[in-house]
């Protein structure tokens, strides 16, 4: 177990993870089809595209939150 004050980069890294995995499924998906070796190529694409998409989660989050507070208001 990981101590809570590190919850938002564990959120980050499993939340990057399955978008990143879930993209890169359909982008591979739509390029080449249902070919043989289809699993082995989207783990190709997918590992490269998390090591980009989980700092860049890391980076946007705290502008993303911004922008939505500006966007909503507390309900009282």
């Amino acid at each position: 177990m990981i101590p809570a004050r590190y919850a938002h980069f564990a959120y980050g890294f499993i939340l990057s993870g399955l978008m990143s995995m879930m993209v890169s499924g359909i982008a591979t998906f739509r390029t080449v089809g249902m070919i043989d070796g289809f699993v082995t190529l989207w783990l190709g694409n997918w590992l490269p595209s998390w090591s980009v998409a989980y700092p860049t989660l890391l980076c946007v989050s705290p502008v993303a939150r911004r922008i939505v507070a500006k966007f909503t208001r507390v309900d009282a």
